[in-house]
């Protein structure tokens, strides 16, 4: 018999936070993906990420689409707001939602298919319109729930679990990201969550468009050799070009990190990126060179992760649009209705 609630008693000596929460606090019912997928330690990297910022469940909105991924929100953050789209629509959403309250924390998680194919149009819309929001794309190459066909991800020359080689070049999320103006931009392994944590707990705190390419192994479909997005080729193949911590302005983090050249990247809110450099030709802020060195990588055969590209000056979209602080599901009629006079001072502007 399987047991899908969790046990509502905790043990009175689990570690707390500032708020008084329990990891525990931040996770959600037992999850229904295949035993061994990748998505579910993304999940436990959100989870964990969120309990040690110390962030409200109840600021946080997570959105996602349809798929395997498009479920992991169920599996996460169960005291915080959700809202399942339809598929590829997660963005669009996600964007009317932080319109109406910016006061929101908006985490949108979603898939290869459900981002490259059918939503590559709003997955862009939301990057160059820089969103205030997480993007975590769980890629896994393969669409799970149909039996695992190829995805828009999918590497070209890898092959499928039936032996099938995939002939199309692969769509790259990141290098889309980065092409069109978002102002924080990763890759990272589900593998890796000594690297993933800190990448999610930096975009958290992050003003503007965030994207996080996760590579998600599916151990049902695409975990075998042949395949450029299982675990042993991730783990093989993995460049990372640096490795960070994120120290918030509260209190002092230390982090004993191996030599090398440390830089470190104050955002908007006083918290602190520290970056040590695996390699010192690479800079996180040259938007181009991240392009270059990708595809140069890519062409050795190698799968760069870290964080990408970070802006230190972002601007989002109510930045942007130059809304009101207030957020707008808050104005009240005196505001929403101005009168006559503004009505026709706007209309004169306009002739």
């Amino acid at each position: 018999m399987t047991y899908l609630a969790k046990p509502k008693l905790h043990h009175p000596d689990l570690q707390k936070n500032a708020l008084g929460f329990t990891r525990r606090d931040y996770e959600g019912p037992v999850s229904t993906l295949c035993a061994g997928c990748g998505h579910d330690s993304i999940s436990a990297a959100i989870v964990r990420a969120c309990f040690e910022l110390d962030l409200p469940p109840h600021r946080i909105a997570k959105l996602s689409g349809i798929g395997c991924s498009s479920k992991t929100p169920t599996y996460f953050l169960g005291a915080s707001h959700g809202f399942n789209s339809v598929h590829g629509r997660m963005p669009s959403v996600l964007t009317g939602a932080n319109l109406a309250n910016r006061e929101l924390i908006y985490l949108g998680v979603s898939g290869d298919g459900d981002s490259a194919s059918i939503g590559i149009g709003q997955f862009a819309h939301a990057m160059r319109r820089g969103v205030n929001m997480v993007y975590i794309v769980e890629n896994n190459g393969v669409y799970g729930l149909t039996k695992g066909q190829f995805s828009a991800t999918s590497d070209k020359g890898a092959k499928s679990k039936r032996g099938v080689v995939n002939s199309d070049e692969a769509i790259d999320l990141v290098g889309m990201a980065l092409q069109l103006g978002a102002t924080f931009v990763a890759r990272s392994f589900s593998g890796d969550k000594a690297q993933l944590v800190p990448l999610i707990e930096a975009a958290l705190k992050h003003e503007g468009a965030a994207f996080i390419d996760c590579i998600s192994p599916c151990v049902a479909f695409n975990n075998h050799e042949g395949s450029t997005k299982s675990f042993d080729f991730v783990r093989e193949h993995n460049e990372a070009v640096n490795a960070l911590d994120l120290m918030i302005p509260r209190g002092e983090i230390t982090a004993d990190y191996a030599p090398g050249t440390v830089e470190m990247v104050t955002q908007h809110d006083g918290s602190v990126l520290r970056l040590r450099k695996l390699h010192p030709e690479y800079d996180v802020h040259d938007r181009i060179g991240a392009l270059t060195y990708m595809q140069e990588r890519h062409a050795a055969g190698e799968m760069v992760t870290g964080l990408l590209y970070v802006d230190p000056n972002p601007r989002d979209m109510h930045a942007h649009l130059k809304t009101v602080e207030t957020p707008l599901n808050a104005l009240d009629d005196a505001a929403l209705v101005p009168g006559a006079k503004a009505l026709e001072a706007i209309n004169a502007s306009l002739r």
